[in-house]
């Protein structure tokens, strides 16, 4: 029986593409602190310490922390000069990205969330953590699902595992107290969202923007566009059964 439905964000839940979204960030990102520091050698101390937090294995210290660690190393700017930066961009430039990348929530997104969460579904935002709570609260404002009652939104602060890891979606599952035939995971990705499979959560590949790379790629147990995966969860019978 499925009682807790995790969801992918950007291009699952959240539709846009992804490199449009990249691009825009790390030039909006490293133009706020190009009074501190030479932009490109920003970018890429902040991919060098992205990479380290998805490839971290330590249980002991969360995806923020494995991230400062390894991007203050060699920093030849104090953190309390660039961090203050870095929370303004976020709160006053970061929301412009919507707009320049051309975001609209999906007309059905909201409600199909709102719904199983109202016919008593766990439902998590099982978005790779690798970004702090506010860059994923907006990201979700910009699919007009940020306020609704989730179990779970994984942010790099509460994670201490990124996708691919498995770990990852074993760390949920412990946080909510869920055995794998319980879930099923919802997203586009077919290395990061399909490697759930591994654990025995039953995956849902939605295919309007799909990434189908990566090393991890796994087959699906259900796949379609955004609308299949709607009406695949109004089958309440499959749901009392699935797992």
């Amino acid at each position: 029986m499925i009682r807790t439905i995790l969801f992918d964000l950007d291009g699952t839940l959240v539709h846009y593409e992804y490199d449009d979204f990249l691009k825009a960030y790390l030039e909006g990102v490293a133009n706020k602190v190009a009074r501190l520091m030479n932009p490109q050698r920003f970018v890429k101390k902040l991919l060098k310490a992205t990479e380290a937090m998805i490839k971290s294995l330590d249980e002991a210290r969360t995806n923020k922390e494995v991230f400062w660690d390894h991007f203050a190393q060699g920093l030849e700017v104090p953190l309390e000069e660039l961090i203050p930066l870095l929370d303004e961009f976020y709160l006053r430039d970061y929301p412009k990205i919507q707009e320049t990348i051309g975001v609209a929530p999906h007309p059905t997104a909201r409600n199909l969330v709102k719904q199983l969460i109202e016919k008593g579904y766990d439902v998590i935002i099982a978005t790779n953590p690798v970004f702090p709570a506010v860059a994923i609260h907006e990201r979700m404002r910009w699919g007009g699902i940020e306020d609704l009652p989730y179990s779970l939104v994984t942010t790099y602060e509460n994670s201490r595992f990124c996708k691919p890891n498995i770990q990852y979606y074993a760390e949920i599952l412990q946080e909510l107290e869920r055995s794998p035939h319980e879930c099923i995971m919802v997203g586009n990705n077919t290395c990061e969202d399909l490697v759930a499979g591994d654990l025995g959560i039953k995956t849902f590949l939605v295919e309007d923007y799909l990434l189908d790379d990566g090393p991890f790629s796994r087959e699906p147990d259900y796949r379609g566009s955004f609308e299949d995966m709607v009406d695949f969860f109004a089958n309440e019978e499959f749901l009392r059964t699935a797992g």
